[in-house]
């Protein structure tokens, strides 16, 4: 499906200059907020790579289903009937094993917006942190970022 990211007033300008020329009828739908940013997937990434080896039992890849699966799925859950319904009846009832199994077959952070890729983040560092694991501090341009979504939740 054709989609857009409307982050300014041109954007949204230029979303009208599409929609008013488009053959009638249309259908359109719209999802608040935006898509997580590269450099939160990096982050991820990073501190899976980096947890990984201080914990020297399992990948990083492996660490970052594990993951997706405690920290990501209620997230998603939470936000939408849509994806709630399908994992609940199509995942949930399987084994934790065969759960984290399909962590690499279905969108999780990448299906989230940036406020629950956040929410994602923290709940990974305080994990790592209450392990006693090492990470290293998101830029600061980023922790920035991050900051002013999570300030934007508790409002």
């Amino acid at each position: 499906m054709p989609h857009r990211i409307i982050a300014n007033e041109a954007d949204l300008i230029d979303l009208g200059r599409l929609l008013g020329n488009l053959t009638l009828p249309i259908t359109v739908e719209w999802v608040q907020g935006r898509d997580r940013t590269s450099e939160q997937n990096k982050l991820q990434w990073l501190w899976a790579n980096e947890a990984a080896m201080q914990l020297g039992d399992r990948t990083g890849a492996e660490l970052q289903r594990d993951w997706k699966l405690r920290f990501g799925v209620p997230i998603l859950r939470e936000a939408s009937p849509e994806f709630r319904a399908t994992y609940d009846k199509h995942i949930r009832p399987l084994p934790y094993q065969e759960k984290v199994a399909f962590m690499d077959m279905i969108d999780v952070t990448s299906a989230m917006k940036v406020r629950q890729m956040v929410a994602f983040l923290d709940a990974v560092q305080r994990e790592c942190l209450e392990q006693g694991l090492h990470l290293t501090d998101p830029s600061p341009d980023l922790a920035a970022y991050q900051k002013r979504y999570r300030q934007k939740e508790a409002a």
